[in-house]
């Protein structure tokens, strides 16, 4: 099973490549490009340093969200062409559940906070069980203060809205707030390969011919409309 990833959900960009057990290839960009500037070439580059061709492919794993709207869109937009080129099937991935894979293994409830500008971040909790993250509730987008008030005992926290918001975590958590180093809060598309490559064997989720972005808030075309009389 040869698994394309791609992840365009924040500032960082990220593609990867899986060959049965083993990650042949991934790249990490942060830089202030667009993912249309980057995106493509990242893909050429992973093919080319694994071997591999587009067409030796067996499936393509994206994240469908939350996250920014032009970065899924064109994430998704990408999946979706090549899949449709190529007749592969697609899986979607959520953002936060692929942060939480950054803690592996931990003993703790781990919180994905992942920036949603506007002042407010997109949130999940997750559990490691059975060799993955786990979702205890619902994916939200609330303000950061709103959501750590809600927490109680040890928490571990993942994603670019812990630096963003880190003194709020430490007014409000103190020392039950446990943060990880810097480098583990960069998303990855290992991960999004990863979580696909059980979801195709373990038969999860049905699998799409087209993945739709998973926004959770309104964008602010659909405010304005909603608001227009």
């Amino acid at each position: 099973m040869k698994i394309l990833a791609i992840d365009t959900a924040a500032q960082t960009g990220s593609v990867a490549l899986l060959d049965g057990q083993t990650l042949v290839a991934e790249s990490l960009v942060n830089v202030r490009a667009t993912h249309s500037e980057l995106l493509l070439d990242q893909i050429d580059q992973a093919l080319r340093l694994a071997g591999l061709l587009l067409t030796e492919l067996d499936l393509i794993a994206a994240v469908r969200g939350p996250g920014s709207f032009t970065g899924l869109r064109i994430g998704l937009a990408t999946a979706n062409a090549l899949a449709k080129a190529l007749g592969l099937k697609l899986i979607g991935v959520s953002s936060l559940q692929q942060l939480a894979m950054n803690i592996p293994l931990c003993p703790v409830p781990i919180c994905a906070f992942l920036d949603a500008r506007k002042k407010e971040v997109y949130t999940g909790m997750f559990e490691w069980v059975d060799g993955q993250p786990q979702a205890l509730g619902p994916e939200q987008v609330l303000p950061p203060e709103v959501a750590l008030k809600q927490m109680s005992g040890p928490v571990a926290f993942v994603g670019d809205g812990v630096l963003q918001y880190r003194f709020l975590i430490d007014e409000i958590l103190g020392d039950r707030a446990i943060l990880p180093a810097l480098c583990h809060h960069q998303a990855r598309a290992g991960a999004v390969a990863t979580l696909a490559a059980r979801t195709y064997q373990e038969k999860i989720q049905d699998f799409s011919t087209a993945l739709a972005p998973v926004y959770i808030r309104p964008s602010d075309a659909e405010i304005n409309a909603a608001n227009f009389p």
